[in-house]
């Protein structure tokens, strides 16, 4: 009996740890809102609320319309070690060049997926036959309120880059596997290509097991 008890304490245990927690959405009761600051790609906002657990508050909150993101893979060659589509570009609020994935604001009435064609499109030339969502993430929720949606997209297909004016933009394809060395290294300082990378790569090792 000692035995049968032990064995099924471990089981219920066992199946507790596997359930995922539930999510709950909660929302703040905004009392009033003032924009602070209208600039050409974002606006900041100065709230009062009543947040979810009662307590009144006050906050500026940076909004913007989204931004999508793109892992854009070529895998013809090597589908365990697929080559990854990156971009080189200054960034003054990081006051340097940083390697990234393509990616790009929303504009408005445009879909998430429509959104990330057009961005690869017009930043890399690249087009894609296959296209899924990947995951969904807040960059800086504590002041920011930009969702950020990657996309997975497979199928390369080369073509001709639309940069706007202000974009100068240097392309390269990397191998997953160096990819991964230079996140280890801290030559990735990107929060997106970090997320979405490590994401991928372990969602690819659990595939192979």
């Amino acid at each position: 009996m000692p035995t049968k008890t032990a064995k099924k304490t471990t089981k219920t245990t066992a199946a507790k740890r596997k359930k995922a927690p539930k999510v709950v959405v909660a929302r703040a009761t905004v009392l009033s809102s003032e924009v602070v600051y209208q600039g050409p790609l974002f606006c900041v906002r100065h709230d009062k609320l009543i947040e979810p657990g009662g307590r009144e508050n006050e906050r500026d909150v940076i909004r913007h319309n989204g931004s999508v993101v793109i892992l854009a893979i070529d895998s013809s060659k090597n589908k365990r070690d697929p080559w990854i589509v990156l971009e080189r570009q200054y960034r003054h609020a990081a006051n340097q060049y940083l390697w990234e994935l393509p990616a790009g604001k929303l504009d408005a009435g445009e879909t998430p997926l429509e959104g990330a064609q057009r961005e690869l499109a017009e930043e890399t030339g690249y087009r894609a036959k296959k296209w899924r969502p990947l995951v969904e993430y807040y960059a800086s929720p504590g002041f920011l309120g930009e969702s950020m949606k990657v996309f997975l997209a497979e199928g390369l297909q080369p073509g001709e880059t639309n940069l706007e004016d202000d974009e100068e933009i240097e392309l390269r394809l990397v191998k997953m596997s160096e990819l991964l060395k230079m996140i280890e290294k801290g030559a990735i300082l990107d929060g997106k290509t970090m997320t979405s990378v490590l994401l991928y790569a372990r969602l690819q090792g659990r595939r192979k097991k």
